[in-house]
């Protein structure tokens, strides 16, 4: 199992690629089952919930071919098998979204209940919910969804969906099975983060018809067909806001090619009243920072507030910032286990429900830690950049999840940190 040893003390310096997002990557790769024509993603990461869902969709039939490194060719032209089996999905919550696809398309699917990350309930009963609005008879029978088309309709019914709560999973799986049903979807309570316009610009290129992506009432006109398209995958905002805590922990001048600064509005304004300079620049950000920073305090909430994915790696900054900051999630239940690792460092944090209390220290000294999830796993690479001897962190295949070769990129930096076996 790999490994990350961190040699702490060194500032960050010089310009880094940031990469596709997987959060947008996985939905757009769904998408291209809704039609039978050829689709090229661009700006691809190399992940492993991308090679997962990749297996996934060659499991199904579906021909993927991969070109220079970060497209990918995707044709389910040939599509034999509309299924999402449990031995491919286990490890990946993104394995949900193949069921609206495949039900607009085919009219019936067989999608395992999805894996993932152990931070808290993540229930598809929304999905279940909106699918089902639409025409579709959903049953749950020993860990899969089985689904299809009632009423001897051959294409799902447009229907007003209004979500329990913001979902962006269930979001994204209304938009792509209401791009072929009959009729008009109206998307209340629609998720706003930019991955959803990502998608919806991605389904609009197909052909389909979509208004009001990026708000919280999105309109969808369903069509008999769609086409094939090429699209580039948007930038992702997780691993720019990432490199940005990095950079204000451990102090430099770092310039985030293709960083979006217009998707992290709230991580930013945090960054900059802690002391650190952030600005957009053409072609991406760019951070300067330099001493101890001001802890700041945050709350979790969907987008475009501060976001649940960057609390992890946020409190890792306020452990080593100046003062005291209190992080409240209120997102995901279980999402402070980091905590415990951070403490093994010398972190002073107390848990207080769903807030955790950080009083900010001098310096944090080098431990062997154990990553629990993708975003703790950031948060302690982070901290080992700072800690004062050496960091070992250890179960990164969490990392790997969601960050395209995370130890290189700081090692291009300037980092001491390499992948041990």
């Amino acid at each position: 199992m790999d490994k990350l040893l961190i040699r702490g003390g060194r500032s960050l310096q010089g310009e880094v690629q940031i990469s596709g997002a997987k959060n947008a990557t996985l939905p757009a790769l769904c998408a291209a089952l809704l039609t039978p024509e050829s689709v090229r993603l661009r700006n691809v990461p190399r992940l492993q919930d991308v090679s997962t869902m990749r297996k996934l969709l060659l499991n199904m039939g579906v021909q993927v071919s991969e070109q220079d490194g970060k497209e990918l060719l995707i044709n389910a032209g040939s599509l034999h098998t509309p299924e999402a089996p449990y031995e491919l999905v286990k490890t990946m919550r993104a394995s949900v979204l193949a069921l609206g696809p495949l039900l607009a398309r085919f009219g019936n699917a067989k999608v395992s209940l999805p894996g993932g990350c152990a931070i808290g309930s993540r229930p598809v009963d929304q999905h279940l919910k909106g699918l089902t609005a639409m025409g579709a008879e959903i049953a749950v029978e020993h860990g899969y969804m089985l689904a299809r088309i009632g009423g001897g309709r051959k294409r799902l019914k447009g229907a007003r969906i209004t979500t329990d709560m913001v979902t962006v999973t269930g979001t994204e799986n209304f938009l792509m099975a209401a791009a072929l049903a009959e009729g008009e979807t109206v998307l209340e309570n629609a998720a706003q983060e930019p991955e959803i316009p990502d998608l919806a610009e991605m389904l609009i290129a197909m052909g389909a018809r979509i208004e009001g992506h990026g708000s919280s009432r999105i309109r969808i006109q369903g069509v008999e067909a769609l086409h094939g398209c090429t699209h580039q995958v948007v930038a992702d905002r997780i691993e720019a806001g990432t490199f940005l805590c990095a950079v204000a922990a451990a102090g430099g001048d770092v310039f985030l090619k293709d960083g979006r600064a217009d998707h992290l509005d709230a991580v930013i304004e945090k960054l900059q009243a802690a002391g650190a300079q952030v600005q957009a620049v053409e072609g991406g950000i760019r951070i300067q920072s330099q001493g101890r920073l001001q802890a700041q305090s945050f709350r979790t909430t969907e987008y475009p507030g501060f976001p649940t994915d960057m609390q992890a790696q946020f409190m890792a900054l306020n452990c080593i910032s100046e003062g005291a900051s209190r992080s409240t999630e209120t997102i995901f239940e279980n999402r402070f286990m980091h905590v415990n690792e951070l403490l093994r460092l010398g972190a002073n944090i107390q848990i207080e429900g769903k807030v955790a209390v950080v009083q900010g220290v001098k310096r944090l000294s080098g431990a062997t830690v154990m990553a629990t999830d993708l975003r703790a796993s950031a948060s302690l690479v982070i901290a080992g950049l700072v800690a004062e001897g050496e960091t070992v962190v250890d179960r990164i295949y969490h990392l790997d999840r969601g960050y395209d070769r995370m130890e290189s990129k700081l090692r291009g930096l300037g980092a001491d940190i390499e992948r041990i076996r």
